[in-house]
């Protein structure tokens, strides 16, 4: 065994060739590699292509972990509106992820989490669940064993101040007047990437409120001292970015004693103008369910009766991002992402040797074209020049698109021979001009904002949760890169700087950190194709490093795997974990664009996912090999399981994409992309 950096102990990486019994074999080793491939690559394509929904799209499940559902039940005690038949379901669901232990983790097999199995606990106790129960009381033993409520994580505190199971006198302040701040000071709401600055805003108007709700039992049991329930937490030092912040917390909570009551009164107006202005027309807010919790209670706590249009729209929304099962249990999505997988399995097919014009992919081009974003958002605030032209991730999110989602859709267009090829020249170009004027001051591209890199968000004690900024990354640059490559723009000044950029944040072992991916694999899967797309030669210093670093890190068993404890503790677990469908199809994509598609690494990958396919075509995989936070909060997304071997298998039997075969010839400037 050994220790890793979270305080858990657990077992070095698994290797799949010493538990076969989570691979089923459907294909005879024998019947050599490459008929192995074109036959796993046959059935997985028929696979897939019964998945598409009638209008074009791809979703698959957006799996996170417990708090999700947890915060639901939450928010619909604090309304008065819980039902017991989704309280029964829910906690069905929350009961089924402990473990054995008494814990709730964020990611499959990962380490138990204070304030998530606090969180969960709650939600139990509100679906009656007795606390000496025996599940009940190992996850109180735990809690109380790691600090108690008092450890726990703002926001889960936060929730538990709502019905006065924590005193709002003990949390950070997060004063309404925020919404004042101009554009160009330090702390104004738009240094703040876009998830965090939905929460936040209103979450200034629940801080100010300081609402409590009689909490329905008592929580004695999750504290460790429970006639002292909230010790006050230790100073960092004054001359710390941390304690300087601290201190500051500290005047802000002064100034809540002498604030104009007009003056709050009307930031905390602005802040609910400004929230229902971003409210989508479907009634959700940015596509994800944290922000839409926190604006529906905001809007409450200011007046708005359930029955307000923007209320009921609101909760309806939520209940969009139910998932049932089969055992009656209930699942909250995080997020909804159907132009992410769409544009995914649209270029996965394309690769796998789906023709151009079939029918299914002409229906996914135009459910993608029907999604552009055509109006400005809130990236216009650094970029208010920009016409827009982007894609965002979700059905409903047209304040937030994102130069990810947008370099995807258009590699996706671009595999599609459409009946309508003006108006898909004309999307992607719009799409091109978006993202080069996306781009950063230092040449590399964020998700959803352009240098959103201020260093103050993350010190201040209120975001003690994941990363609040959007900052420049390799795996976002990359799929830039090379969509721009593909657009015949890779000699175009603005391109290179991002693969300059890009060689820069390779690290010393040839990896690439991996933001939206866990972890180096993706990073590095993700940046070796878009570097030989724009033109680096596979003999090139970069390429070669990353070749023998994915060669380092292949499992015994032929697949790549990497735990999210990479985060964490990256000389240990960096490039490895169990083998995942989805990380192997990573590592084969960048192997192969590197030009080794004979090399062993790649024939022994290659086998391992033919005989990792399961009867039906599909893969199995319940790793989370993706992330909204690095670390902090882990998704497993079902479709990646399908998307990524697919596209490594078809380039494997039909060699590197040629993308221009859709609706235009690849390798030439587009007119509409000229200039930004």
């Amino acid at each position: 065994m050994t220790a890793t950096t979270d305080g858990s102990t657990g077992a070095l990486p698994p290797r799949a060739d010493s538990a076969s019994e989570e691979v089923h074999l459907t294909t005879p080793v024998a019947a050599g590699v490459q008929e192995a491939a074109a036959r796993a690559v046959q059935r997985a394509t028929d696979f897939l292509l019964a998945q598409q929904d009638a209008e074009g799209w791809w979703k698959g499940d957006l799996e996170t972990n417990v708090t999700m559902d947890a915060e639901d039940l939450l928010l619909r005690q604090f309304l008065g509106i819980r039902d017991e038949a989704t309280t029964r379901a829910a906690a069905l669901f929350i009961r089924g992820e402990q473990r054995a232990d008494g814990t709730w983790a964020t990611y499959y097999d990962g380490p138990g989490e204070l304030s998530t199995t606090i969180e969960a606990y709650v939600a139990l106790r509100l679906a009656g669940d007795a606390p000496d129960a025996p599940h009940m009381a190992r996850a109180a033993a735990w809690i109380r064993e790691r600090g108690g409520v008092a450890a726990a994580r703002v926001f889960t505190r936060i929730w538990l101040a709502l019905f006065g199971w924590w005193k709002w006198e003990d949390l950070p302040e997060l004063p309404p007047e925020l919404i004042y701040f101009p554009k160009w000071f330090p702390l104004n709401i738009y240094n703040f990437g876009c998830w965090a600055r939905q929460t936040i805003v209103p979450l200034t108007v629940v801080s100010a409120k300081r609402p409590v709700r009689p909490a329905p039992f008592a929580l004695d049991e999750l504290h460790t001292d429970p006639a002292h329930p909230n010790p006050p937490r230790p100073l960092a030092p004054a001359a710390s970015w941390d304690g300087l912040f601290q201190r500051l917390d500290k005047v802000v909570r002064g100034y809540r004693t002498i604030a104009l009551r007009r003056l709050r009164g009307a930031a905390m107006n602005a802040a609910a103008g400004w929230i229902i202005e971003r409210q989508e027309n479907d009634g959700c807010w940015g596509g994800i369910q944290p922000p839409a919790v926190y604006s529906v209670i905001a809007l409450h706590l200011l007046g708005y009766d359930l029955e307000h249009p923007v209320m009921r729209a609101g909760l309806e929304s939520l209940d969009r991002y139910a998932v049932w099962r089969e055992d009656g249990a209930r699942m909250i999505e995080a997020c909804q992402s159907p132009v992410w997988d769409t544009c995914l399995a649209t270029i996965a097919l394309a690769d796998a040797g789906v023709p151009a014009d079939h029918p299914q992919l002409v229906k996914a081009a135009d459910w993608m074209l029907g999604e552009e974003i055509v109006r400005p958002g809130d990236w216009t605030v650094r970029r208010p020049g920009l016409p827009p032209g982007g894609w965002a991730f979700e059905f409903h999110n047209d304040n937030y698109p994102d130069t990810d989602d947008t370099a995807e859709v258009l590699l996706a267009l671009r595999r599609v021979r459409h009946h309508d090829p003006e108006r898909v020249e004309k999307a992607i170009g719009r799409g091109v001009r978006w993202e080069l004027g996306m781009q950063s001051k230092n040449g590399a591209w964020g998700a959803f904002d352009a240098d959103n890199t201020s260093p103050f968000p993350n010190r201040l004690p209120f975001c003690d949760f994941g990363e609040v900024i959007d900052p420049p990354s390799a795996d976002v640059t990359a799929h830039v890169v090379e969509m721009l490559a593909v657009e015949g723009l890779a000699h175009d000044p603005r391109t290179r700087r991002g693969v300059d950029w890009l060689l820069a944040a390779q690290e010393p072992d040839g990896s690439w950190f991996g933001r939206w991916g866990v972890n180096y694999v993706y990073g590095t899967g993700s940046v070796v194709p878009a570097l030989v797309a724009a033109g680096l030669p596979a003999a090139h210093p970069a390429i070669r490093r990353a070749v023998t670093w994915l060669e380092s890190v292949q499992n015994d068993d032929g697949g790549w795997g990497e735990d999210l404890r990479s985060y964490r503790d990256v000389k240990g677990w960096s490039g490895r974990g169990a083998s995942t469908a989805s990380q192997t199809g990573w590592a084969l994509m960048a192997l192969l664009a590197a030009g080794e598609k004979e090399s062993k690494a790649v024939e022994r990958g290659v086998q391992w996912l033919a005989e990792a396919q399961r009867e039906d075509g599909s893969w199995d995989e319940p790793y989370f090999t993706g992330t909204g936070f690095p670390w902090d909060f882990s998704i497993n997304y079902h479709l990646y399981r399908q998307v990524f071997p697919i596209t490594a298998l078809g380039r494997y039997v039909h060699g590197e994409p040629f993308a221009g075969r859709g609706t235009g010839a690849a390798g030439r400037p587009r007119a509409d992309a000229e200039g930004s």
